[in-house]
């Protein structure tokens, strides 16, 4: 694994998810700070509340095409890259919805790395956990956009949670389980 690339496709991932297409949008269209009506969230559902139906689809478009944009791009220099990228950009959009919940996964995912080196686990952990925050620390639509977002993770990570179960899951540093 070629950590550079990795790391250049987390953070391309985390800026481009860093994009608030919804407060770019409503304010391009003269209609202010999107932030300050409705839940407060500078997405495509909040952008409804303010009409206009096209631009509240302009938002979820462009919204989903940034994180596509960056698994895309990175795949280019391998999985792990394009996992990065897409892990960055959610990073990135949950940064602008609701950073409690990205501050407990990344605490818990540090411990967890730290702890067992496992970073398939401590991603697992850190999305589940993450998530299950957001009921107590973000607006009732983040929560469910993180459950919605945790069992994605947990079904894309379905071959990491079966070598983990089996003990053959590589650790970081490039061991394996015992």
């Amino acid at each position: 694994m070629d950590y550079a690339h990795v790391l250049a496709a987390l953070a391309l991932g985390y800026l481009l998810g860093s994009i608030p297409f919804g407060l770019l949008l409503t304010r391009a269209a003269g209609l202010g700070d999107i932030r300050s009506i409705g839940s407060g969230n500078i997405g495509a559902t909040n952008v409804l509340r303010t009409g206009n139906k096209g631009l509240a689809a302009a938002t979820l478009l462009l919204d989903a095409l940034k994180g596509l944009v960056a698994v895309l791009l990175a795949r280019t220099f391998g999985p792990e890259a394009a996992l990065a990228a897409g892990g960055g950009a959610v990073l990135g959009v949950f940064l602008g919805l609701s950073w409690p919940i990205v501050a407990v996964g990344a605490v818990v995912w540090l411990l967890i790395l730290v702890t067992v080196r496992y970073s398939s686990l401590a991603t697992l952990l850190a999305t589940a956990l993450g998530a299950a925050s957001a009921w107590w620390l973000s607006p009732r639509p983040v929560a469910v956009l993180a459950a919605v977002l945790v069992v994605l993770v947990w079904a894309k990570h379905h071959e990491n949670i079966r070598r983990l179960l089996a003990g053959t899951e590589s650790k970081v540093g490039g061991t394996k389980s015992a």
